[in-house]
């Protein structure tokens, strides 16, 4: 195997659900310290990340990942270990291949070479690493960056290693992402016998004709880089589980994924005047997970372009869907951000994997736009 699939396999044999680590980010000091990185840990509660940096001068290009995985889930229905890496049938399969150890093994790889091969390169380069980002991500890459941000120390570039792609590596880098706003709403009824409805209040059928609403209402119409605004209930309860009880409140789960089109306080404005518009007796409770973040043109961009074009020929497109990641930290510092991984199809799923090629591919691509921006 290459360089870069036995450094995945490596990575890929540390059981590091989240928030654990099992010793992978020491494995990237032990890679990189040789090259000239000084290692910086960077732990917040139980959760371990590490900021690595060669040079000190701007400007900073930094990768950005995660060595935590999601659970396994099922071993019984994998075709084989989860954490023991393997190439079958032109796949290579693996907890982590694609999400995100593939693409950490690839960068680390690339940036050995590119500084082996330019010694004397411009700027710095840097590795913020978490343990952190498929949890809760309260102490990871959102601690490191309010870290760099009070002793001043700025990041002009991030690659962060998420799986972009669709159906082949760099068919599609992520430029953007948007916004994510979660809420826990309940609405009071009061409980009852269904056969004496007149002496409770139900809640489901209170709150059916504003979901209706809400599902039909229109937030935003997107822009060039970003769709519309969504909306999805993603939980929803109410009652005993017998027949014959009126329930005394409902429970409803919901996310809005937002464009730059809209804000987070005229969403919650909206739902708000919508409730007490149906005069609804409610308790609410709002969560924003991130805002919306756009690297529309740039250096990065053109780098990122111009070396996967070199490496596979294709023309690239630029995306901003997909779920949230750890780039909604960075962005606000003023850096240019941008997502660029292996295929996705397989993400969180049993006998997740990627083209047994794929990383290699990636190698080359990161390797080109380091070249690009720093030889």
């Amino acid at each position: 195997m290459s360089k870069t699939l036995d450094l995945a396999t490596a990575l890929i044999s540390r059981p590091s659900v989240t928030p654990k680590d099992e010793g992978c980010q020491d494995m990237l000091i032990e890679a990189l310290q040789p090259v000239g990185f000084i290692s910086e840990k960077m732990n917040f509660g139980d959760v371990e990340n590490i900021w690595l940096r060669k040079g000190s001068e701007a400007p900073l290009f930094c990768f950005a990942g995660h060595t935590d995985v999601v659970p396994a889930g099922p071993v019984e229905e994998w075709d084989d270990d989860p954490f023991n890496a393997e190439i079958r049938n032109g796949k290579y399969y693996g907890r982590g291949t694609a999400d995100m150890k593939g693409s950490i093994a690839a960068f680390t790889v690339a940036c050995q070479r590119f500084v082996t091969d330019f010694p004397d390169h411009k700027g710095s380069i840097a590795y913020l690493i978490t343990s952190d980002e498929e949890g809760p991500a309260v102490d990871g890459t959102v601690k490191v960056i309010e870290t760099l941000e009070a002793r001043n120390e700025k990041i002009d570039w991030c690659l962060v290693g998420e799986p972009s792609s669709t159906s082949q590596v760099g068919d599609v880098i992520k430029n953007g992402r948007r916004g994510s706003l979660g809420c826990w709403l309940q609405i009071n009824g009061k409980q009852g016998h269904v056969a004496y409805p007149h002496l409770a209040k139900n809640p489901i059928h209170l709150t059916a004709p504003m979901l209706k609403e809400l599902t039909d209402m229109e937030w935003d119409k997107g822009n060039d880089f970003f769709p519309p605004t969504t909306f999805q209930v993603s939980n929803l309860h109410a009652g005993t589980g017998v027949t014959n009880v009126i329930p005394g409140a409902l429970k409803m789960i919901f996310n809005f994924r937002f464009s730059t089109e809209i804000t987070p306080e005229e969403l919650k404005q909206r739902v708000e005047d919508l409730l007490n518009k149906h005069n609804l007796d409610y308790e609410i409770n709002w969560v924003l997970s991130g805002m919306p973040f756009l690297t529309s043109e740039g250096d990065l961009v053109d780098a990122a372009v111009s070396s996967i074009k070199e490496v596979s020929g294709i023309d690239t497109e630029l995306s901003t869907s997909g779920g949230t990641s750890d780039g909604r930290f960075i962005a606000p510092t003023g850096a240019q951000v941008l997502e660029l991984g292996p295929t996705n199809a397989t993400i969180h799923q049993i006998n997740e994997c990627v083209g047994a090629d794929e990383l290699d591919t990636l190698e080359q691509i990161y390797y080109g736009i380091l070249k690009r921006l720093l030889a």
